[in-house]
């Protein structure tokens, strides 16, 4: 069974930089479309970005220019860079499969 493990969390203020990973357990990480969701208090859960198995990238359009989704094929992990980090950035950011989702790891922005 897959199991998906997100990381790399915390709090940080505003402007600043985190990189959350997603560590995947399973056979067909290589081929798996993975996808960061975000869920704010009281909000419901949104799509931040994806990445496919040949690396095509989307974005929201909230994020676009400050947030980059990358794969380590390599490490069955992939990754979230998020830089100029805004208040409206704070959620609980879970990773996604298309099946599965991890536990889910908190980001707060301090303003």
């Amino acid at each position: 069974q897959v199991q998906l493990v997100e990381s790399g969390g915390g709090l940080v203020q505003a402007g600043g930089s985190l990189r959350l990973s997603c560590a995947y357990s399973g056979s067909f990480f290589s081929f798996a479309t993975m996808g960061w969701y975000r869920q704010a208090p009281e909000k419901q859960r949104e799509l931040v970005a994806t990445i496919t198995g040949g690396l095509r990238t989307t974005y929201a359009t909230s994020v676009k220019g400050r947030f980059t989704i990358s794969r380590d094929n390599t490490k069955n992990t992939v990754y979230l860079q998020m830089n100029s980090l805004k208040p409206e950035d704070t959620a609980v950011y879970y990773c996604y499969d298309g099946a599965n989702w991890g536990q889910g790891t908190q980001v707060t922005v301090s303003s």
